[in-house]
């Protein structure tokens, strides 16, 4: 007789018995699994969901589920060469070279032939494929897993796995997880766990017992299991992290973002790139405490949240020239009080992480697979794009300007993107464009060489100057005479090859309410709906027909009298005519009263 099937534990354990020599067994299973769930497709995987709002789940990070199972495959593709195993990707191809430059490709192609002889051309005695257990592979674990979307994938999709443990402090979660390996036939592979995910982190900080790779992707802030994680990794080993409390670390709280991150965030333009670099001095800061350092590989700015794939390695020679990294002795104050371009008060804010956010060697052979293998993943254009702008960043300057940023501090019109990198590029300096804005200028000219360009340009484009305060920062920097005569010739080499390949770089949101979802509800139930929520806290002045809020006028209101009623209205031409047909009504009362007391006498 046919074993019974035991998923979950506790009040949550299900148990399917098969039937015996029928051919709909499998048939018979899923239908009591589905029982009250939905079932969610996304790449390889199919996951069940309760209908109620019990476990967390947010279609829009399709797309970091894709980035994630990308990076990790080439993660493992490399760090299993070494063990002697060659892994395998079904729909890859020979793998296709993706050149964005046009400096040197020769150079790209020998290294990327250098890479293929080092993984592949080499007979390995060890094959890894998805779905299969490789003895030699690598110990994942998923931190926050909720449904277990991602671990499942991981599963189907990553070779070279030796085990996944995907863990959920819910008990909820955590008996879907284990519902989900089952139905996708994965349990081999994927054990699902109940546990607090730093506690889990900390039992497995032995050397023997650490983990390749770690996920950790929360609803908000990080910021509680990053000591951990950077202890539970491996040498060498992965780190994958994901920050979702962008309002903190964007600048409209930089207290809390400094007791979080350790890092004073600054509400400007360049938010994005400088919220990824405070995760990054955090992630560093917190190794460096057990001797221990990072490596970013990817670092991406991208909808509503920052992803950062990085590597920890060990070292106590690189954890002393850390702090040489971000920052310097200086005899003295290294800028005045002032702005010498504005005249304004500068803001601190920091520390950051100063060093390049990719590894570009790295990028490339990600962007290679993902272009070879365009049918993997669902937003394969996206991820295609996105890393290509990527690799046309320059690594080695923090930060960017944004052209409409510039335009808007001296009032005049905003200069063309292909124009304005043009001036730079006929200056002398380098420039490129940001993956995190669309509208941004990453280059190494100083802060005065980009306000001379944009000097030149409000010549072109003058601005009514006596309509300019003697003490706003338009004045102080157009008072000055650029010391260069800017071209805005159009150059073939300021058009980037992304953009002229026609890539998706900066997809625009699909349709309305386009961002993070409600939290899940820890006793289960239906949570309320973020539009709702909406309606119920904006715009309460408006008072519309379905809207319940206050029926009595507000001390702005003109009281109008009218005889034994009264009108409030905010219109102040209403309340006149109301005033004079008020006032005339009484005379009208009064002529009738004197004349009824003259006839009667």
């Amino acid at each position: 007789m046919a074993t019974p099937l035991r998923i979950g534990s506790g009040s949550h354990q299900i148990c399917i018995q098969p039937v015996k020599n029928c051919k709909y067994a499998k048939f018979h299973a899923c239908r009591q699994i589905l029982r009250d769930k939905t079932v969610v497709k996304e790449g390889k995987a199919a996951i069940l969901f309760p209908n109620a709002n019990e476990v967390f789940y947010n279609p829009v990070q399709e797309f970091n589920r894709d980035l994630t199972c990308a990076v990790i495959t080439e993660f493992a593709r490399d760090l299993l060469a070494e063990r002697g195993v060659k892994v395998v990707v079904p729909g890859e191809k020979e793998k296709v070279l993706v050149s964005l430059t046009e400096e040197d490709p020769e150079v790209d192609a020998e290294a990327d032939l250098t890479t293929e002889k080092k993984n592949g051309d080499e007979e390995s005695a060890v094959v890894a494929t998805v779905g299969e257990k490789c003895e030699l592979g690598l110990r994942v674990l998923e931190g926050l897993a909720a449904s277990g979307l991602r671990s499942v994938r991981f599963a189907l999709e990553v070779p070279g796995l030796l085990s996944i443990t995907a863990n959920d402090f819910s008990a909820k979660a955590a008996a879907l997880i284990a519902r989900n390996a089952q139905y996708n036939g994965v349990s081999h592979l994927l054990q699902a766990s109940c546990k607090d995910a730093s506690m889990l982190m900390y039992e497995k900080r032995g050397k023997k017992e650490r983990y390749d790779v770690i996920d950790l992707d929360p609803y908000g802030s990080p910021s509680h299991f990053l000591d951990a994680a950077v202890q539970a990794v491996s040498e060498g080993g992965l780190l994958c992290i994901t920050c979702t409390d962008m309002a903190v670390m964007a600048g409209n709280s930089g207290e809390t973002c400094y007791s979080k991150y350790g890092s004073v965030s600054i509400k400007a333009k360049y938010c994005h790139e400088m919220a990824l670099r405070i995760i990054l001095h955090s992630l560093d800061q917190r190794a460096g405490v057990y001797q221990r350092y990072i490596q970013p590989l990817l670092s991406v700015s991208v909808d509503f949240y920052i992803r950062v794939f990085v590597r920890v390695f060990t070292g106590q020679a690189t954890v002393k020239n850390s702090a040489s990294m971000k920052y310097s002795a200086a005899s003295g104050p290294p800028v005045g009080t002032e702005c010498e371009h504005c005249g304004q008060r500068h803001q601190l804010g920091g520390p950051l992480w100063a060093e390049p956010i990719h590894d570009s060697q790295f990028v490339h052979k990600v962007l290679s697979a993902v272009a070879g293998n365009p049918s993997r993943f669902g937003t394969a254009k996206r991820i295609e794009g996105m890393l290509s702008v990527v690799t046309e960043e320059l690594d080695d300057v923090p930060l960017y300007y944004t052209v409409d940023s510039l335009s808007s501090t001296i009032h005049c019109n905003t200069p063309p993107l292909l124009k304005f990198r043009s001036a730079l590029l006929h200056a002398g300096h380098r420039v490129s464009i940001s993956h995190a804005c669309k509208n941004a200028i990453k280059t190494d000219a100083p802060s005065a060489a980009i306000w001379d360009i944009m000097r030149c340009w409000e010549k072109m484009n003058p601005v009514k100057r006596e309509k300019l305060s003697v003490t706003s920062p338009a004045f102080k920097i157009l008072s000055t005479e650029p010391s260069l005569e800017a071209c805005f010739t159009a150059r073939e080499d300021a058009n980037p090859q992304s953009r002229k390949r026609h890539l998706t770089r900066f997809q625009e949101n699909p349709h309305a309410f386009w961002g993070p979802k409600a939290r899940a509800k820890a006793g289960g139930g239906i949570s309320t709906n973020l539009q709702d929520k909406r309606k119920k806290f904006q715009n309460k002045r408006k008072i519309t027909d379905s809207s319940p809020l206050k029926n009595f006028p507000c001390k702005r209101f003109r009281e109008v009298g009218l005889g034994i009623s009264t009108i409030h209205t905010h219109n102040t031409h209403t309340s006149i005519v109301l005033c004079l047909l008020q006032i005339s009504l009484f005379l009208v009362f009064f002529v009738v009263l004197h004349l009824c007391f003259m006839f009667s006498i």
